[in-house]
């Protein structure tokens, strides 16, 4: 068996091609509902001292209230990204950003722990394919010499929403009380669900088939193995899922707990510490559209640099780190902290082209949700909880010190990675372009 593709095995372009305007047109909106993304799974983080006072919360349950998205997310990503596969994209992401705007509204609601936790996990439920539908969007309608880059920097959304959502979340906290905060994020999100269906057109549902040659070459529909393999036999797509689910810990980490870091270790006021914390996270975004760039311009010249380099930053942001929680809080601390931060993101571009150039355009959100499972069940889900228990018994200063040794795995899967890379990518021929082929 085989799967179609063109003769000389390289990737095709796109067949009609969109103007530069409509490209950018569907990134901007894309990554604004990326940005309502996180702002409405982060925004609770600035909130945590005023929780942790009015319920009387442990560590363990506050990061259970960051971790339990993250494992919404994880769990559900594939199937949500198989079905906007099939069902389409783009009515798949206004459902899913209706979700989790009128969950977080809930969450402000929310009369207990208990409310809130279901609450929070209907905001996990209604991320949980988003990333890769979005992601799959944008790989369309950008040529692939540009998609680190432009997942690098649709990723650093995320870390930008995070920082609005902890500038807001502690302003707004602060002045009007943690409920407004949740409201107010809940519904500036609903807004963006009513104009990104008016504007962003679809691609063409592709195919799920295979010829089979036992059969004289005649094509058929892939069955639910063939679907699952095509996911999980190419080396270079199981490494690439560990090694950027793995680095995802630290981020999950940082996103959680450097604003009460702020808070505990240098004295601040919760909106004050927010404002810090902001700076930290946004540092981070920016790292992730940068050296993105940096992997598309080395890729260039050796496509194994795709995961080359993005180990590299995984090894980097374990020594910067590492060292930093190592000294008293201070200026050189926090400036070892925002080096760290800079890297610790910049493999998440690189992971969704590499997953996109080695597995069939038809299942390319579901690859990427695939990332987003190891992402949320290796990283983001088990990193704010796990801080948390650790920090409950030795204090969140040492916590936030050993976190950064899970770096070193995501660096070793990603090097095993690129020893496969050449021989797995390049398959597939592109789907059709939604200019000529509307959906």
């Amino acid at each position: 068996m085989a799967f179609a593709m063109h003769g000389d095995g390289a990737a095709r372009q796109p067949a009609g091609g969109h103007t530069r305007l409509y490209a950018w047109a569907v990134f901007a909106l894309t990554f604004g509902l990326m940005l309502s993304d996180y702002l409405s799974r982060q925004v609770i983080t600035p909130l945590f001292p005023f929780l942790k006072h009015e319920w009387s919360l442990t560590d363990t349950q506050l990061g259970a209230l960051v971790s339990v998205v993250a494992l919404m997310v994880g769990v559900a990503s594939i199937p949500v990204a198989l079905l906007a596969d099939r069902w389409g994209r783009v009515k798949s992401i206004t459902a899913m950003a209706g979700l989790w705007g009128l969950a977080t509204i809930g969450c402000g609601l929310s009369g207990g722990y208990g409310q809130m936790l279901v609450a929070r996990a209907m905001v996990g439920l209604g991320e949980a394919g988003y990333s890769s539908a979005g992601g799959a969007i944008l790989m369309h309608v950008f040529p692939p010499q540009r998609r680190s880059m432009i997942i690098g920097a649709f990723q650093a959304a995320g870390l930008f929403g995070t920082v609005l959502g902890v500038v807001i979340g502690g302003v707004v906290a602060a002045h009007f009380g943690w409920r407004h905060a949740f409201i107010g994020v809940g519904a500036a999100g609903l807004l963006l669900v009513v104009v990104y269906p008016l504007v962003v057109r679809d691609y063409k549902t592709v195919a799920l088939v295979k010829k089979d040659d036992t059969a004289g070459s005649v094509a058929r529909h892939m069955r639910v193995g063939e679907i699952v393999r095509e996911l999980f036999v190419p080396r270079t797509a199981v490494f690439t899922y560990l090694g950027s689910g793995f680095q995802m810990f630290i981020l999950g980490v940082i996103n959680a707990w450097i604003p009460s870091y702020m808070s505990r270790y240098y004295g601040l006021a919760p909106d004050k510490a927010a404002m810090q914390a902001a700076v930290v996270v946004l540092v981070a975004g920016v790292g992730m559209i940068i050296c993105g760039g940096i992997v598309d311009r080395l890729g260039v010249r050796d496509i194994r640099n795709r995961l080359r380099v993005p180990a590299w930053y995984a090894a980097l942001t374990c020594v910067l780190l590492v060292t930093a929680f190592a000294l008293p809080p201070g200026p050189l601390q926090y400036a070892l902290i925002l080096g760290g931060v800079f890297v610790s993101g910049g493999h998440l571009g690189a992971a969704g082209a590499v997953i996109a150039d080695v597995t069939h355009p038809g299942l390319r959100a579901t690859a990427i949700a695939t990332i987003v499972l190891a992402n949320n069940i290796l990283g983001l889900a088990p990193g704010p909880l796990v801080v948390g228990a650790i920090s409950d018994v030795h204090g969140l200063k040492f916590a936030m010190g050993v976190a950064p040794l899970v770096c070193l795995l995501s660096a070793t899967f990603f090097m095993l990675g690129s020893r496969h890379y050449v021989g797995d990518s390049g398959r597939f021929e592109e789907p059709e372009d939604a200019a000529s082929v509307p959906a």
